[in-house]
């Protein structure tokens, strides 16, 4: 599928990642690289195509120093299919070496999702005209033909949605066409116009009409057994059925355009085309991201107990990540040009302590470092989501709030964040979300509150607010 975004230089994706992402050039200049070779990959002849396989990615760092964020933000910029999933999944009990391929398949919904939703949005044009025209059958229905006689049933709905109950006996329908026909085409035709007017002006949003909708199939228990590879007796029953059940549901205009809108947008799309083109858009832009990927690492040495069934499920992994197919319910899947990140900690295991195959299979190894102090200040601030931004939105929702926090206090947060880490765990740029909450956590029990409308948040205040907690932490360390 095509994408603008997919012909982007190194430079301008690494530009791009930072606006959300602080530090980690090396892992940024990594991830950049292999999605320009993706792009480079389209433009090269086709018998030399199929031989350039994506070079995978291994990432080591401690937890919150931004590996999954990398890769997040990299699929969302690209809009590929992505899927994170932890690699522990496969080593819990009763489900060592089963359905590993099921990432493949998560991947391929995702795919199926994002393809769908492109069709709709571009057909959402002119699904919003058939929408407006059932409306206005509606609320104001159009003149019939003397001629059409018992064949008129068929907008008997429409005509009736504004009647007393909606009734559709056959003595009613026969009875308002006859009322209705003594008005001219053109009284009827200024009277829609006047409507679609009011609709298009919001006036009429509120106003309650009937119209018909198909339901939507439930999925059966038995549909999802097996990650969809079940006996999927809805699909049985839509295959006799294929136009579903249509049930009349009265709704506000504003929610019945919506609904109609989805629903003629839906009619609209092939989705055999889309499924086609979803399966080519998992096999030639997917990404994998694998965390926890050192927990199915073994040390060197003799192995038993959980280290043999670690190992299984790096066998388990490696044909998909070499290269195989994939059965899903779409179709198979080949998963030679998907790109897999891989990431980890590696404090207890080594990248040497996987298998030699699955190595080889992730040529690219990047290094993050640990946040320092600097780093967290610009994490506070300088992205375009920064935690500063959210925190002070959140606070003021509240009527006639303002929230200031002043140079010092950003730099106090951080550096509490960033003892924090030292003296107890290690988590990462997370560590700034708890002491956020903290800081944060008497405002937002106390507003609204009018006393309390210009909330400025400085050094002293943050000192204040952790004092007993550092002090408490720096004791900790000499106490047995």
């Amino acid at each position: 599928m095509e994408n603008k975004f997919q012909s982007m230089t190194p430079k301008q994706i690494v530009a791009e990642l930072d606006k959300y992402i602080i530090g980690q050039d090396s892992a940024k200049k990594s991830v950049a690289v292999a999605l320009r070779n993706r792009y480079r990959r389209g433009l090269v002849e086709e018998t030399m195509r199929e031989e350039i396989t994506p070079k995978n990615i291994l990432m080591m760092g401690p937890t919150g120093v931004g590996k999954t964020e990398i890769a997040r933000r990299l699929a969302k910029l690209m809009d590929a299919p992505f899927v994170k999933v932890e690699a522990t999944k496969f080593t819990e009990v009763g489900y060592v070496g089963r359905d590993v391929d099921s990432m493949v398949r998560d991947l391929v919904e995702t795919s199926i999702r994002i393809t769908k939703q492109k069709r709709l949005e571009e057909k959402y044009g002119v699904a919003e005209e058939i929408a407006e025209e059932k409306i206005l059958d509606a609320i104001a229905p159009q003149k019939r033909k003397a001629s059409s006689g018992g064949g008129a049933t068929l907008k008997g709905p429409f005509d009736f949605i504004m009647s007393s109950q909606g009734q559709q006996t056959p003595g009613p329908q026969s009875q308002q066409p006859e009322e209705q026909d003594t008005r001219t085409e053109s009284e009827v035709e200024l009277t829609r116009e006047q409507v679609r007017q009011q609709l298009r002006d919001g006036l009429l949003d509120d106003q309650y009409i009937e119209i018909e909708v198909t339901e939507q199939a439930k999925q059966n228990q038995l549909d999802a057994m097996e990650g969809g590879m079940g006996i999927a007796l809805g699909n049985i029953f839509d295959a006799v059925n294929p136009g579903g059940r249509k049930k009349r549901k009265k709704f506000k205009v504003k929610d019945a355009r919506k609904i109609l809108r989805e629903e003629e947008a839906q009619n609209l799309i092939d989705m055999d085309q889309v499924t086609a083109e979803a399966l080519e858009n998992a096999e030639q832009n997917g990404i994998i991201f694998i965390d926890e990927i050192d927990k199915i690492a073994s040390g060197s040495g003799f192995r038993s107990g959980a280290d043999v069934s670690r190992e299984g499920v790096q066998r388990d992994i490696l044909p998909i990540v070499e290269g195989s197919v994939v059965n899903t319910k779409y179709g198979p899947v080949k998963t030679d040009h998907v790109l897999f990140i891989g990431a980890g900690a590696f404090h207890t295991a080594r990248p040497t302590d996987l298998i030699p195959e699955l190595q080889g299979r992730f040529p690219i190894r990047v290094e993050l470092e640990n946040l320092t102090e600097e780093a967290f200040v610009s994490i506070l601030t300088k992205p375009e989501n920064a935690l500063i931004k959210q925190h002070k939105a959140l606070l003021e929702t509240e009527e006639g709030v303002t929230v200031d926090f002043t140079d010092e206090a950003v730099k106090e947060i951080a550096r509490i964040s960033f003892l924090a880490n030292e003296q107890t765990e290690n988590i990462g740029a997370r560590r700034l979300h708890t002491v956020m909450e903290k800081l944060l956590e008497d405002f937002a029990y106390d507003l609204p509150d009018p006393e309390k409308q210009e909330i400025v948040i400085d050094e002293e205040y943050v000192k204040t607010k952790f004092a007993e907690t550092i002090a408490a932490d720096d004791m900790s360390r000499y106490i047995l």
